[in-house]
């Protein structure tokens, strides 16, 4: 059985150009993700969240001309 830590052993020397774009790139999705469930988990965002949670269907109306979804 081997240790935990050999799953988690990176060989940074060998990695390419693509290795470190993909990595930067998860890393600050991550970081961007996090700060998204912050905010919106937030108590202190729940009024103005609430407020615009039915834009995306006001949306929808105005730019179609027809005010019962259908196109």
């Amino acid at each position: 059985m081997t240790s935990l830590s050999d799953y988690f052993q990176t060989d940074w020397q060998a990695m390419t150009v693509n290795d470190w774009i993909g990595t930067i790139l998860t890393v600050v999705i991550f970081l961007l993700m996090v700060g998204a469930y912050f905010y919106v988990f937030r108590p202190k965002n729940r009024d103005k969240l609430e407020s615009m949670k039915h834009i995306p269907f006001e949306e929808d109306n105005e730019s179609s001309g027809d005010h019962h979804g259908r196109t």
